[in-house]
């Protein structure tokens, strides 16, 4: 715990969040949400401030492990889908031929 948390109360990144979102969203003002949770209205701005100073990070794109280990995974998707297409072909050669020689085709 940091020496700021020890001094007064500690909010989570999500209680933060919500915070400021019952104001953004909700509508809620200023005053009843530090009212509500014992916060100073500059608290609260510094939380705003630094939402929006860090909002551009929910835009941009995902490390590239992010999208080799998508890529791995639709790799391996479709090889099982080729798999499984291979067998269906294998058995309608099997069902023909079984229809030929039983004189229905």
């Amino acid at each position: 715990m940091t020496t700021e948390c020890s001094q007064r109360r500690c909010f989570t990144p999500e209680q933060k969040v919500a915070i400021l979102r019952q104001h953004l969203i909700e509508k809620v003002p200023v005053s009843a949400l530090c009212d509500q949770h014992g916060l100073r209205p500059n608290q609260f701005y510094d939380w705003q401030k630094q939402l929006f100073e860090n909002a551009t990070a929910a835009f941009e794109r995902r490390p590239d492990g992010h999208h080799k280990r998508l890529e791995e995974q639709n790799a391996a998707l479709r090889a099982k889908l080729q798999q499984k297409d291979e067998v269906i072909a294998e058995i309608m050669a099997s069902h023909v031929e079984l229809k030929k020689s039983l004189g229905e085709a």
